[in-house]
C-alpha cells in the first residue's frame, strides 16, 4: 500500500487536537454473604483513576474513594468509570476532593468522561462525590448512564460549582455540558441534559440559573414502591427544605418520576449551603426507604 507524506505541520496539527489521556477505572462489587458485608471483588485500574481498597462501613456497605492522581481533568482527557453493584451489594462512591477541570490549551479536544452504574437486584448505590470545578477556559462533557434492577436503589448526586470563585473566575469557563439517564426495568424514570456556555448566554439568564451560581442535582431512587409511596416522600422532603429555602440565596425543587424514584435539584448563591441540604434530604429519605441512617462518607487523601 502506497503512504502519502505528509508535511511538518499537518502532522504537528494531528497530534495537537489527538486525545491527550485515555483510561478507564472498573470495578465490582459484591455481597458476602459469609461475613455479610459488600466487598470489591475485581477492578481494573488505568491511571489517573484509581481506587486504594474498599472499607466497611458499619451498615455492611462498602465504601470506595475515587481517586484522580493527576489532580484533575487535562484538555483532551478521556475517561470513563465502569461500576457494577451485584445482586445484594450495597455500595457508597466518594470522590478523595472536588473534581478540578483545568484549562485546555486551545488547539486541545473537549475534557470528557463517561460514567455507567449498573445495580443489581436487591443493590443499593451511594454515589455522593464533592463538587466539579471548571477552571477558566474549560470545556467539559460528561455522559452517565445508571441500570436499575428489581428492588435496585439509588442515592445519586452531582454539585457543579461555577469555577474558582476566589481566583474571581466565576462562570469563566467555555461550557460544561452533563447528560443523565436513569434506566430502571429496562425502561427510562429520567433524563437529564445541563449545558452551560457562559460566554456565548449568560448565566445569570432567569430562563437558566439567574441570581445564582452553584447547581446541584439528586435523584432519589428504589425499583418497588408505589406511587403513593413516592408521593408521601415528596411531600416529606418538601418540608424538609422548606426552611433552607431563601429567595435570592438557595433554592430547592422536588419532582416525581413518573415511576421508582424522586428528583431534587438545587440552585445556590453560595456552594457551602448545597451539600447540608443534600445531607439532610438523603437522611430523610434513607430512613424512610431502608430504615437506616445515611452515613456521610469519610474522607481520605
Amino acid at each position: 500500500m502506497a503512504s502519502v507524506a505528509q508535511n511538518p505541520r499537518e502532522i504537528a496539527s494531528e497530534v495537537c487536537v489527538s486525545p491527550r489521556l485515555q483510561a478507564s477505572l472498573t470495578l465490582d462489587f459484591a455481597r458476602d454473604e459469609f461475613a455479610r458485608h459488600t466487598v470489591l471483588v475485581a477492578s481494573r485500574q488505568e491511571p489517573p483513576l484509581k481506587v486504594v481498597r474498599a472499607f466497611a462501613v458499619q451498615d455492611g456497605a462498602a465504601l470506595a474513594h475515587l481517586h484522580n492522581v493527576s489532580g484533575g481533568l487535562l484538555g483532551g482527557d478521556r475517561l470513563a468509570l465502569h461500576v457494577n453493584v451485584g445482586a445484594g451489594a450495597s455500595v457508597q462512591l466518594t470522590t478523595t476532593g472536588a473534581t478540578r477541570i483545568y484549562r485546555p490549551r486551545r488547539e486541545a479536544l473537549p475534557t470528557s468522561q463517561s460514567n455507567e452504574f449498573t445495580v443489581q437486584q436487591g443493590a443499593l448505590l451511594e454515589y455522593v462525590p464533592d463538587a466539579i470545578i471548571p477552571f477558566a477556559g474549560a470545556r467539559f462533557s460528561q455522559a452517565t448512564t445508571i441500570h436499575l434492577a428489581q428492588d435496585a436503589g439509588l442515592f445519586w448526586w452531582e454539585i457543579l460549582a461555577p469555577g474558582r470563585e476566589a481566583r474571581s473566575e466565576t462562570f469563566a469557563y467555555d461550557w460544561v455540558e452533563m447528560k443523565t439517564d436513569v434506566i430502571a426495568l429496562d425502561q427510562p424514570i429520567a433524563s437529564e441534559r445541563v449545558r452551560i456556555e457562559p460566554r456565548k448566554r449568560s448565566a445569570y439568564s432567569f430562563g437558566r440559573l439567574g441570581p445564582y451560581r452553584t447547581w446541584a442535582t439528586f435523584c432519589i431512587a428504589r425499583v418497588g414502591p408505589s406511587a403513593a409511596g413516592w408521593l408521601a416522600l415528596e411531600h416529606e422532603l418538601r418540608e424538609k427544605v422548606l426552611p433552607r429555602t431563601k429567595h435570592g440565596e438557595i433554592l430547592w425543587g422536588i419532582s416525581a418520576l413518573p415511576a421508582h424514584g424522586l428528583m431534587v435539584r438545587c440552585v445556590a448563591l453560595h456552594g457551602r449551603h448545597v451539600l447540608p441540604g443534600l445531607q439532610a434530604l438523603w437522611q430523610t429519605a434513607k430512613r424512610r426507604l431502608y430504615g437506616r441512617d445515611a452515613v456521610p462518607p469519610r474522607k481520605v487523601n
